[in-house]
């Protein structure tokens, strides 16, 4: 009896450090696939981040010169808004020359326009379905890393059953099945 409730001790400290084992390897799976995901997340934004920056590098200086000009105007514009009545717009001085002026830089302003937004419209679009390849690429690798982690589980829960049951069977082995009954069914 001594022997069995030393053996039963053991088992029984063998199994709480199999738990504790399997407990911390568990941890650790699910720290090294946290840390998977966030480098591939990561990854993934520093590449779109490259692509946004490749389509709109070029339309940096395009937009200087636009701010420009449109300073230029709002500035002209501010220092005879004092002059514009309500119903009417007054100009004076030579109406003419201010009309060509304005003529000018509404022209240059449309040309701007057309040239920002075709490339605009391309680039949002390239970068609209890179960001939509992206969504796709991190679902899909979302739905496998559950099915893997589903996976895992499950080999670990059918490992413990394997091991328990052996467990078991060397028990019994030892110490007859009589015995055996009597340590879970008394």
């Amino acid at each position: 009896e001594k022997n069995v409730a030393e053996m039963e001790e053991k088992a029984e400290k063998n199994l709480l450090m199999l738990c504790e084992e399997k407990r911390r390897q568990q941890e650790k799976l699910w720290e090294l696939k946290r840390e998977i995901l966030l480098k591939e997340r990561e990854q993934k934004l520093n590449e779109t981040l490259d692509k946004q920056i490749e389509v709109l590098s070029p339309l940096v200086a395009v937009c200087e010169q636009f701010k420009e000009q449109y300073k230029s105007f709002a500035a002209s514009l501010d220092a005879t808004r004092h002059e514009l009545p309500i119903r009417n717009i007054h100009i004076e001085g030579d109406k003419q020359a201010y009309l060509d002026e304005l003529g000018k830089q509404l022209t240059i302003t449309q040309e701007l326009l057309t040239e920002l937004m075709p490339n605009h419209s391309e680039d949002s679009a390239k970068a609209l379905s890179a960001l939509k390849e992206l969504k796709e690429v991190s679902q899909q690798l979302n739905k496998g890393l559950q099915r893997s982690f589903t996976d895992v589980q499950n080999l670990s829960f059918e490992a413990s059953k394997e091991v328990s049951l052996h467990n078991q069977h060397v028990c019994e082995e030892n110490h007859g099945v009589d015995v055996v009954k009597r340590w879970y069914f008394d």
